[in-house]
C-alpha cells in the first residue's frame, strides 16, 4: 500500500523528497547516512553536501576504468571497505572483517555483482550500479566447517560463469583478500589471479569532487566531537574518577550521533601511559597537569575515516619548558612537511626530504611520515628514510589525493609523548590543510 509523502518518517522536516546530499529523505530508508544533527551543523557551517549519486558513480567509474587499463576480466573484493567503495553499502562492517560473508565481482564491463548475507539481500537495493544480489561468499571455517571446499567451489563456478559472460576470454581476475579455500577454488576454475590490492588501492588513492564534499563534512562532524571530548575531559579531568575510557567514549558517542560509524583504535593515553606511544585508553585515572594526548582513527559521516591527532595540557600549572619545546618541534616537523605537498612530487622524495627530528627523538617517531586517508589509512605509505625501500612507492602526487601528516614526539625513558596529525588535501596548485582544530595553546607556549 503507498502511502501520502506527508505520513513518511523524514531525516530533515524541512525538506522535500530529497536531501541535500541527493538521498532520499525518508529515516526508515535501508540507505544509512547522517542524522538530523549532522546536516543542521553542516549547514550552519557553510558547507556544501555531496550528490551521493555522482560519488558513487564516480567510484564505479574509476574502478572499471583501473580494471580495463590492466586488462582484466574483472575485480573480486572481499574487503568491506573495497566493498563501500565499489557499492556504498554496508552488513556488519566490522564482523565481516573476520568473519568474511560479503563479496562484489565488478567485471570489466562494468556489470557488478555482490554476494550478501542471504538472509539480506536488499541491502544494496538504494545502488542501481549492484546490478546482481546473490549469496554464498562466506568460506570462512566458523560458518562452513569441514566443507568450506564444496562452498568455495561453487561460489568461484560461479564468478568464472559471470566473467564468461560479460569478459568472454579473458581469465586474468584481480582478487583483493581472497580465503585459501576461495582462491585455490578460483584457479582450480583456471582463473589467473592477479593483485588485487594494487587496482583498489590506487583507485581510492584520488578523490573525485564530491568525495572531497564528504570528506569536509565527516571532518567538521569529527572535529564537533573532538571538542565535545575536550570540553568533557577539561571539566572533569582532575575529579579523582574521570579515566582515560570515560575521555575516549564521549568521541564514540559524539561520532555515531552525527551518523558516524566506528573509531579503528583506542589511541588515547594520559600522562606517563603515554610513552611510549600506542598504549591504547584503559581505566587509569586521569590527573591535573598532565598531557592526553590522542589520534582519531574515525570512521565517521558517509564511511569516511577522519585521522587527526592532538595533544592536550589540562592543569592549573603551566606545562614543563621540554613539554612545549617537543610541542614546537612537533608542530613544526608536520608544518615543515607539508610544504612539500603538491602534485608531480615523487612520493619517494617526500622520505628523502623531510624534516628531521631531534636525536633524541628519533628512537620513537612515529610509523610513517605521511599515509593516505578515504575510507581507513590508505595507499600511499610515506616512510622515513631509513625505512624506505626504494621503488615500493615510486610514483608521483596527484591532485584529488588525500594523506595524513604525522609527528610523533617523546624521548626513551620519558613521561609524556606529543602526537599530532594532520589530514591534507592534493590540490591542482598545491595543497589544503583540511584540519582546522587548533593546537594546544599551553603547550605551543602561547598562555
Amino acid at each position: 500500500m503507498n502511502r501520502p509523502y506527508r505520513e513518511t518518517r523524514k531525516i530533515d522536516p524541512t525538506r522535500g523528497a530529497m536531501l541535500a546530499d541527493n538521498t532520499p529523505n525518508d529515516a526508515d530508508r535501508i540507505e544509512i547516512g547522517p542524522t538530523r544533527l549532522a546536516f543542521a551543523e553542516w549547514q550552519a557551517a557553510g558547507l556544501n553536501l555531496p550528490d551521493l549519486q555522482a560519488m558513487r558513480r564516480y567510484r564505479w567509474e574509476r574502478l572499471t576504468r583501473h580494471v580495463i587499463d590492466r586488462d582484466y576480466a574483472g575485480l573480486l573484493m572481499f574487503d568491506p571497505l573495497n566493498i563501500r567503495y565499489a557499492t556504498d553499502s554496508t552488513n556488519m562492517q566490522l564482523w565481516n572483517t573476520h568473519n568474511p560473508f560479503r563479496a562484489v565481482l565488478l567485471c570489466a564491463d562494468g556489470h557488478m555483482v555482490i554476494w550478501d548475507y542471504k538472509n539480506a539481500p536488499f541491502l544494496s537495493s538504494f545502488n542501481p550500479l549492484v546490478r546482481e544480489v546473490r549469496s554464498g561468499a562466506d568460506l570462512f571455517y566458523f560458518d562452513r566447517g569441514d566443507k568450506v571446499d564444496v562452498a568455495a567451489d561453487v561460489f568461484a563456478g560461479d564468478v568464472r560463469i559471470i566473467l564468461s559472460e560479460h569478459a568472454p576470454g579473458n581469465m586474468r581476475l584481480a582478487v583483493d583478500k581472497p580465503m585459501l579455500h576461495g582462491l585455490r577454488a578460483l584457479e582450480a576454475q583456471g582463473l589467473q589471479v592477479m593483485e588485487g590490492e594494487e587496482v583498489t588501492e590506487k583507485a581510492r588513492s584520488v578523490k573525485g569532487p564530491d568525495e572531497i564534499l564528504a570528506m569536509r563534512c565527516a571532518n567538521h562532524a569529527c572535529e564537533t566531537a573532538v571538542r565535545a571530548m575536550e570540553d568533557f575531559a577539561r571539566a572533569h579531568v582532575g575529579d579523582g574518577k574521570t579515566c582515560e575510557d570515560d575521555i575516549w567514549a564521549v568521541l564514540h558517542a559524539e561520532n555515531i550521533k552525527r551518523g558516524g560509524e566506528w573509531i579503528e583504535t583506542r589511541l588515547l593515553a594520559s600522562g606517563p601511559r603515554s610513552n611510549p606511544w600506542f598504549q591504547e585508553c584503559g581505566p587509569r585515572v586521569c590527573q591535573r597537569n598532565e598531557i592526553i594526548s590522542f589520534d582519531t582513527d574515525l570512521i565517521g559521516s558517509y564511511g569516511i575515516c577522519i585521522d587527526i591527532s592532538r595533544s592536550w595540557w589540562i592543569g592549573d600549572r603551566a606545562p614543563r619548558p621540554d613539554m612545549i619545546y617537543a610541542m614546537q618541534h612537533a608542530v613544526e616537523h608536520i608544518r615543515s612537511n607539508m610544504e612539500m605537498l603538491k602534485p608531480g612530487v615523487n612520493i619517494q622524495d617526500l622520505s628523502r626530504n623531510t624534516h628531521v627530528l631531534d636525536n633524541r627523538f628519533q628512537a620513537q617517531k612515529y610509523g610513517c611520515l605521511m599515509h593516505g586517508v578515504g575510507l581507513c589509512d590508505e595507499w600511499p605509505l610515506v616512510a622515513y628514510p631509513e625505512n624506505m625501500v626504494d621503488g615500493a612507492f615510486d610514483y608521483e602526487l596527484e591532485a584529488g589525493m588525500t594523506l595524513c601528516v604525522e609527528a610523533l614526539v617523546g624521548e626513551v625513558g620519558g613521561d609524556f609523548s606529543i602526537k599530532l596529525e594532520d589530514q591534507v588535501l592534493i590540490t591542482e596548485d598545491g595543497h589544503e590543510n583540511l584540519t582546522r582544530y587548533p593546537f594546544d595553546s599551553a603547550l605551543m607556549g602561547e598562555a
